[in-house]
């Protein structure tokens, strides 16, 4: 295993198993799961620094060329940590008047001589714990990843994960005669969220294992595709095939926009930026759209999703109200926000009585990190995603390597794919798919700095 898998192949083991668990106990969104996922991640990443210090282990340059992006997440961590310092009321008064006025309301007058940036300590301590364990587990697998067959490996993991998750769902839900898939997720919007990020996997996979070699006819290429049919390239199409299957299946209106979106424009991408765009990466891209929407879609329910978005209206769904109250709440707390976690607690003074549910999230990402921890914050965590982006598309226009080049368009595409689904939705706030969201982030700053000193 040692010879095959380099330096700590038992942490490089337990990583991959993570990958697999994590989505398993509803998305890990519950108390002791998020806290087993926390302690699991710190537990490796304290094995690997000891070895790491008594020699055993080395510092990949990727991670060394990745210090941008760890600067911002450190800074990101350290501000958020920074929210549970009590601060002197007048200093917090500067800073945040509204959180300064709530804590005085809360507290007898003589009692109160400091008080915390965050309106819920105990939330926040919570989210900064998670936040810890992603941001830990994005540098671990910059580490852990350091050659080809580790890379290749963690992304069949990522894959099989969502195969065996759209199986569970699409099984289910086809013997109860239409219930909607969800896996082992409560929500099917995080479950197709889920779905969507292995999709982005495999099809960078998929892209990476197309020869880059031109055909001089159209013989030539009929005769290498049907060679790459009975490949086992085939069986990862067919996975690819299942996981839309049961993305149809979630009927999640966003879930499937996100997809398609995600993928035609980062098709458009891959085509433009490629040194030489193959008939064969061609063909697969449109029929990645073409098969999977018209023909699998068409059979399990395309059209019911379809219908879905085209009767919402603003009767139906109340997702804009919520939004315009947190727009209010983040007006109350611009800069620094009330705190990582705090949105349940500091959001129903905000809410209207007509509200149809009683909403712990914002069903909006941007506004509820913006909410939450201000425009600080959100800008932290903004650069952090826009550097991986644009070190993922610089990778697709420098790299030639086909698996870097897969990895790229992986990361691209699984970025853009969440960052559409967070405007109508939570899925950061779900562990399982912040996790696999931070191991896409790896894979752009991988796919650029990979091997490339060797090159």
């Amino acid at each position: 295993m040692r010879q095959r898998f380099g330096s700590a192949p038992w942490i490089f083991a337990f990583y991959l198993a993570l990958l697999l668990w994590a989505p398993i106990p509803l998305g890990s969104n519950r108390p002791w799961a998020w806290a087993l996922l926390a302690l699991w991640v710190l537990a490796l990443a304290l094995w690997w620094l000891g070895g790491a210090i008594r020699g055993k282990y080395s510092y990949p340059a990727v991670l060394r060329e990745a210090w941008p992006v760890l600067l911002c997440a450190l800074l990101w961590l350290s501000y958020v940590w920074l929210q549970l310092l009590p601060l002197p009321l007048e200093f917090l008064k500067l800073l945040s008047p509204q959180a300064a006025r709530w804590h005085a309301a809360a507290a007898a007058p003589a009692a109160l001589a400091a008080a915390p940036l965050t309106l819920d300590p105990h939330a926040t301590l919570e989210a900064a714990c998670k936040s810890t364990a992603y941001l830990v587990f994005f540098a671990l697998s910059l580490i852990l990843l350091r050659d080809r067959d580790r890379i290749r490996l963690a992304a069949y993991v990522l894959i099989a994960s969502g195969v065996l998750q759209a199986l569970n769902g699409a099984l289910i839900s086809l013997q109860s005669l239409g219930d909607v898939a969800t896996g082992t997720f409560a929500n099917r919007n995080h479950y197709a969220a889920y779905l969507t990020m292995c999709l982005s996997a495999g099809i960078g996979v998929l892209i990476a294992s197309l020869s880059g070699a031109t055909n001089e006819s159209w013989k030539g290429f009929v005769r290498n595709l049907m060679q790459w049919v009975i490949t086992p390239k085939m069986g990862l199409r067919l996975g690819l095939v299942i996981m839309v299957v049961a993305l149809v299946l979630t009927r999640s209106r966003m879930g499937n926009s996100s997809f398609f979106f995600s993928l035609l424009i980062t098709g458009v991408i891959g085509l433009l930026l490629a040194k030489r765009a193959t008939k064969s990466m061609v063909i697969l891209l449109v029929s990645l759209i073409a098969i999977d929407v018209f023909i699998v879609g068409t059979y399990f329910g395309t059209r019911r999703v379809v219908e879905r978005i085209t009767q919402t209206t603003a009767q139906t769904e109340d997702r804009d109200e919520v939004a315009s109250y947190a727009l209010n709440m983040w007006k109350d707390y611009p800069v620094f926000g009330s705190g990582l976690g705090s949105f349940p607690v500091v959001f129903p003074r905000y809410s209207a009585e007509g509200t149809l549910v009683s909403y712990t999230h914002a069903h909006n990402d941007y506004l509820e990190i913006g909410a939450e921890t201000g425009v600080v914050g959100l800008l932290l965590l903004g650069l952090m995603v826009l550097m991986s982006f644009a070190a993922a598309l610089r990778a697709q226009y420098l790299r030639v390597d086909p698996l870097m080049r897969g990895l790229s368009f992986a990361s691209m595409m699984g970025i853009l794919a969440l960052m559409i689904h967070s405007f109508v939705d939570f899925n950061l706030q779900i562990p399982a798919n912040a996790l696999t969201f931070m191991l896409l982030l790896a894979f752009a700053w991988i796919s650029l700095y990979h091997g490339r000193a060797r090159a």
